[in-house]
């Protein structure tokens, strides 16, 4: 078995989760990159990975179902053999609407990938690399969101909802596996200029939004990267239950 470290992506075909897929392989990570349906958006950051001379696995799951969460990290076993790194990125936006214009599938939706799915993904993390199961530790972090303190009015407050459970999850889950070798962190990208806005009916707003951020611009993906493979690094070892804003200032 190799000794190089693994990472799991979750929604690691696109947008952020792309970028920490391709970081993590340049850093020396094998990766498990998840996606849900885009196969040719999973074939090509997979084969940039192998063209590079990294090592990487597309695995197909919808993290909003238990039994895709369950077969995701069996995947993971069998590909690798071991886990040390999760990247808790999979989550979805939904057209702009009040919170008395939303219906009960939309926020079910919502919770069941953002939070649910999350959740789910931890825990199986946990099962792995926990010492408590006789796992060597390990590492994961939650891709949270600006829009949990700022709630996000008039545009998806059920968005915002979702991302602030993820804050509070990171904290209690961290110290609960404080010592069992497990760090568990998260990032809140703002403003960050990807396709998730257009999934959201807003395929302008990085631009637009770029005049009200302290640091006149919408981030990259690449910079939520670097803070995500920062976190999950041995430079983090004393870092835990932490949430990093990443957001040019807002």
């Amino acid at each position: 078995m190799s000794d190089q470290p693994v990472l799991l992506v979750t929604g690691g075909s696109r947008g952020i989760g792309a970028a920490i897929s391709l970081l993590a392989a340049a850093r020396g990570w094998r990766v498990a990159v998840n996606y849900a349906a885009n196969n040719e958006a999973v074939d090509d950051i997979v084969a940039r990975i192998k063209a590079g001379g990294g090592d990487a696995v597309a695995i197909k799951g919808d993290v909003g179902e238990a039994g895709d969460v369950t077969a995701m990290f069996e995947a993971v076993d069998r590909h690798f053999g071991r886990l040390d790194g999760l990247a808790n990125n999979a989550g979805i936006v939904d057209a702009p609407a009040r919170v008395d214009e939303m219906s009960v599938a939309r926020i079910e939706r919502m919770m069941r990938i953002n939070i649910t799915g999350s959740i789910l993904c931890a825990a199986e993390a946990v099962r792995r690399m926990s010492t408590r199961h006789g796992g060597k530790g390990g590492a994961i972090v939650n891709i949270s969101s600006m829009a949990a303190i700022l709630g996000s009015p008039s545009q998806y407050v059920d968005y915002a909802a979702s991302k602030a459970a993820i804050d509070t999850f990171t904290i209690g889950l961290a110290r609960e596996v404080a010592t069992e070798g497990v760090r568990v962190n998260a990032v809140r990208p703002g403003v960050i200029d990807t396709e998730i806005h257009a999934s959201g009916g807003l395929p302008d707003r990085a631009r637009q939004m770029a005049p009200s951020i302290p640091m006149q611009r919408a981030g990259t993906a690449d910079e939520i990267a670097d803070a995500v493979l920062y976190l999950l690094s041995k430079d983090a070892s004393y870092v835990t239950g932490a949430i990093l804003n990443v957001s040019g200032g807002r």
